[in-house]
């Protein structure tokens, strides 16, 4: 926070009018009135006075520290009803651990970042971005959401990915009530090569309703190796474990 803002959290803390803080440090109250409304900045004295009176630094009092420090993120959340830490270790210059909550947008961007708005390596938040993304909308690697977006997996209400299970999936391998892929597994499977569901539609269907060139009634038993064959010869190439998976 800047100087102005610290001022007014800090004075609050301590229960002071601006008079009364004024008259700790020997200022008037109009003095005081402009440093919070940042028209005017105190002299070095009166710094020197402030911190011996916050009992912070002064580094801290105009805002150079690194972080928000407890008293600082208690202001924050006075004030704003926001709470903010940023640890001060970095790597390349990102904070290892930034949390931002609160009323209003939060943003937040580290190692591990938690926020309204969340960007990190592991992000948490309403809208996150990361390698491993949580969220109402989560974009990355491995997402996780009502609306989840991942390259490798997405979980949610609606998923995308290269695995993709959700209400509404689509993915090279989709699971869901709606399912849409190559490889598709869902009350409504569709799929490219293979789909088995309550409804299927596919070159190769597996379903209660099936519609596809090889279909197979998801009802009769002892047909797991003829639908390991059907795949093996009109897919030669498909995974080990979706053989197994559909068959």
């Amino acid at each position: 926070m800047v100087f102005s803002e610290q001022l007014i959290c800090r004075r609050k803390q301590l229960g002071l009018s601006q008079e009364q803080l004024g008259d700790r440090i020997g200022v008037t109250r109009q003095t005081v009135s402009k440093w919070e409304l940042g028209e005017t900045t105190p002299d070095m004295d009166k710094l020197i006075q402030l911190s011996d009176l916050f009992g912070v630094s002064i580094d801290e009092l105009v805002g150079k520290d690194d972080g928000p420090s407890k008293q600082e993120s208690a202001c924050l959340m006075q004030q704003y009803g926001r709470y903010e830490y940023k640890s001060k270790r970095t790597f390349r210059g990102i904070p290892l651990v930034h949390i931002c909550i609160g009323r209003g947008i939060c943003r937040a961007k580290g190692i591990i970042a938690i926020g309204t708005i969340a960007q990190g390596a592991v992000a948490i938040g309403l809208l996150s971005m990361g390698l491993v993304s949580i969220g109402c909308v989560g974009i990355g690697l491995i997402a996780i959401g009502c609306l989840a977006l991942g390259i490798l997996a997405g979980f949610g209400s609606i998923a995308t990915g290269i695995f993709a299970f959700g209400g509404i999936a689509v993915g090279i391998v989709a699971f869901g009530g709606l399912a849409y892929g190559q490889y598709s597994l869902g009350g409504c499977a569709i799929a490219s090569k293979i789909a088995k569901g309550g409804y299927a539609s596919a070159k190769i269907a597996i379903g209660d309703k099936a519609d596809g060139d090889i279909i197979f009634d998801i009802h009769k038993n002892g047909q797991s190796e003829a639908i390991k064959n059907a795949i093996i010869t009109e897919f030669p190439n498909t995974w080990r474990f979706i053989v197994n998976l559909f068959s």
